[in-house]
């Protein structure tokens, strides 16, 4: 293998391993139209002033059968998906917040992997691993009832689900040697058809277009071009060049970029969906093996409010130990505010309203952002 293949391998995985933990991140669960929790009293249960929000939520978990495994993601603004496995098979609980109940919602013989929800919250997609080499996708319906289930030959997988058409997933599947195939999985048409894309973590920024960074192999750098590609008439075109990284949501694209020429800054630009500049920002940065470390972050779109964790001075990453800050910007004012320091990089997910997030690894804690407390969900 060449020096040059090598590097751009080790950037894969780099990529991989920070969207296996995130996974989540940019399709969490919100508020589907569930037949589980009576919607009147949601509605009503949502109207509590976020001062008492810590007040009335019920915690920590108690756990009905098995052990913890982890948070799959929001349900609604008071409610939870959470993961237990028992020996084999892996279970997965609706709780509800307010009345400290865990109700069954889907049961697995073989364990789970990871929760995703679809963009509009009405489908909750499992995948679960029956073997080493081999992934199972399974939709529910906001019920928990299958409706759709899928084997795919693999050592792992990661999901990109079509905001703009929610039948759509796309599904890039690894070997154990970290080449991938691109599959399109058509929900409606219960198929999926094989892709030809040249990298592996795609994001959905049309209905038809997908939008991904071109890495070049002959000559690895810290940079790429963001480009999108029509799927239907495989036209290339480069949105921006020298991007670090990117993230989709419905109607903003992120990027970020270094654009100091110490490279002590990292710059965070949004723009609509005409690819207009909306506003940026820059935070410190940490260096690490294949370029810098972006911390972990998430959008609330209705709001129009993004978090990051922030380190608090550019250095390498190996040797810093001040912690990092929870910074909440306004897009549209430019305003930002410190929520919290002395936080671990770990994963976090807003909840639907945004007055909550999830926190951890597991997304084990969970973030009162008004009143700035984090709690423990489940008894260590």
């Amino acid at each position: 293998m060449s020096h040059c293949k090598r590097n751009i391998i080790i950037k894969f995985i780099y990529q991989f391993l920070f969207l296996l933990v995130f996974a989540s991140i940019f399709s969490a669960c919100a508020n589907p139209q569930d037949a589980k929790p009576n919607p009147s009293e949601d509605n009503n249960k949502q109207n509590v002033p976020p001062s008492q929000t810590k007040d009335t939520w019920k915690l920590p978990i108690k756990i009905p059968e098995g052990e913890f495994y982890k948070v799959g993601c929001w349900y609604s603004d008071h409610h939870l998906l959470y993961i237990t496995n028992l020996e084999q098979s892996s279970s997965v609980y609706l709780y509800n917040l307010l009345t400290g109940s865990s109700e069954l919602f889907y049961k697995s013989e073989v364990p789970i992997v990871t929760i995703q929800a679809s963009p509009s919250k009405k489908n909750i997609l499992i995948q679960s691993s029956p073997s080493t080499y081999e992934g199972q996708v399974t939709i529910l319906s906001p019920e928990g009832s299958e409706i759709f289930k899928q084997s795919i030959p693999s050592y792992e997988l990661t999901f990109e689900w079509n905001p703009f058409n929610e039948s759509e997933i796309l599904i890039s599947s690894f070997n154990e040697d970290w080449t991938f195939q691109m599959l399109l999985l058509d929900i409606g048409q219960r198929k999926t058809t094989e892709l030809t894309l040249p990298q592996p973590f795609i994001k959905w920024i049309g209905n038809e277009e997908v939008a991904y960074l071109k890495w070049n192999e002959d000559s690895p750098s810290l940079f790429a071009p963001l480009m999108k590609n029509n799927l239907s008439n495989k036209e290339e075109e480069e949105i921006f060049t020298d991007v670090l990284q990117f993230a989709t949501y419905n109607d903003i694209l992120m990027t970020v970029t270094v654009q100091d020429d110490e490279r002590l800054q990292a710059s965070y630009t949004f723009y609509n969906k005409e690819k207009k500049e909306l506003n940026s920002f820059s935070i410190p940065h940490l260096s690490i093996f294949s370029g810098w470390l972006v911390p972990y972050n998430d959008l609330n779109e209705t709001k129009g409010e993004f978090i990051t964790l922030k380190p608090v001075k550019s250095t390498e990453a190996d040797a810093y130990r001040e912690g990092f800050e929870l910074l909440s910007y306004d897009i549209d004012n430019g305003s930002s505010n410190v929520i919290m320091q002395n936080l671990k990089n770990e994963p976090i997910l807003l909840s639907p309203s945004g007055e909550a997030a999830l926190f951890g690894n597991r997304f084990e804690k969970i973030i009162n952002l008004k009143t700035k407390e984090l709690i423990e969900l489940v008894e260590k």
